[in-house]
């Protein structure tokens, strides 16, 4: 075992099994040696791709929408641009090269990004150098007061879950634990739940359905929800997940572009699990938002024009040149990539945005 799992199984020994959410936590964020902070593990070099990383036009979709938010503001003379979880800096980047369509935007915006790795803030640098000068931030709480556009690209996904059981008639926290032979191992913890933490429908949920709760990603979207209602702004969240709440285990490790085993070795694979986007919509409401979407990335990326920018950019190149634009709109809109799989969320205090055909609620 890898030197965060030694330390993990310590832990455990001493201490006794930790929640799904503890592990996670500490696979992710450990200063020393967890998965961002140690790796840029971004691209085909790396454990993924997400979607900047495809196609310029992801990046500069979204900083097309931002115009729009910034002049349904009121073209404010100052606005918080800020992205949370921001990978290499290239959604940014590319957001703000489209953004050069409305220079009073880009007198306008204030670039903040919220990010822990020390490694990836230095990367991000870089690939701003010449285009903004950020200002970094470890949590939203420090984020500077005013009105705010807030981009969250594959960021929710990434916050610790809880994972709970149905087992016996009732509800079982899932644990990491260790195994016979000291591995690392999932577990049930003794004890009932709290029926408040579980999602609509538990009560009627079948024996050994799983129910994931992401109280951090519910507690940033409410706290940002709050702000942008009473502050102005908007907050566009993009990620894999489902709609409405549901039941299912998501945890997932990913290591080298495949699927590993999550509690192998801690620290040197991702871990996600899938997004309830049915739990952010009741926080941000109950924060006092409206809530526009979910839409699928498909339906959002091809309102927002995709279709043309991608003709755009593809007018006067060569064939291959060409082909690799028509495999990146596949990869970003198609229904058996990323098209239907990922959802949008937007956010705001009663703004209309677009790419949201249905009515906020």
């Amino acid at each position: 075992m890898n030197p965060l799992g030694e330390r993990i199984r310590a832990l455990i020994a001493a201490t006794g099994p930790i929640p799904v959410a503890d592990y996670m936590a500490l696979a992710l964020g450990d200063p020393e040696h967890g998965y961002y902070a140690t790796r840029d593990p971004f691209g085909a070099t790396g454990d993924f791709v997400t979607a900047p990383e495809i196609s310029q036009m992801f990046g500069e979709l979204i900083g097309i929408w931002c115009l729009a938010v910034h002049a349904a503001l009121g073209a404010p003379a100052s606005v918080r641009l800020v992205e949370l979880g921001p990978g290499r800096g290239t959604l940014m980047r590319d957001l703000l090269r489209a953004a050069r369509l409305a220079p009073d935007f880009l007198a306008a915006a204030d670039v903040h990004l919220v990010e822990t790795s020390p490694h990836l803030r230095q990367v991000q640098a870089a690939s701003l150098a010449g285009l903004a000068a950020p200002t970094w931030h470890a949590d939203v709480a420090t984020l500077p007061p005013g009105p705010a556009i807030v981009v969250a690209n594959e960021f929710f996904d990434a916050l610790p879950i809880r994972q709970f059981v149905r087992a016996g008639g009732g509800w079982a926290e899932r644990r990491v634990g260790l195994s016979d032979d000291g591995g690392l191992a999932f577990g049930l913890a003794a004890g009932t739940v709290d029926p408040a933490l579980l999602p609509p429908g538990a009560e009627a949920a079948p024996e050994g359905a799983v129910a994931e709760v992401n109280l951090a990603a519910e507690a940033i979207a409410a706290r940002l929800a709050a702000r942008i209602a009473a502050e102005g702004g908007a907050l566009l969240a993009i990620d894999y997940g489902h709609a409405e709440s549901g039941f299912g285990d998501t945890l997932q490790a990913v290591r080298r572009h495949a699927y590993a085993d999550a509690l192998a070795a801690p620290g040197e694979a991702d871990l996600t699990a899938h997004v309830d986007f049915g739990a952010l919509a009741r926080a941000c409401r109950a924060a006092g938002a409206r809530v526009h979407g979910p839409v699928t990335q498909g339906e959002f990326l091809l309102s927002m024009g995709l279709l043309e920018r991608a003709g755009r950019l593809g007018a006067g190149r060569s064939e291959r040149e060409r082909e690799t634009i028509v495999a990146a709109v596949e990869r970003l809109a198609g229904p058996e990539e990323m098209g239907t799989l990922f959802k949008v969320m937007a956010v705001t205090g009663g703004l209309n945005v677009p790419g949201f055909d249905a009515v906020a609620i």
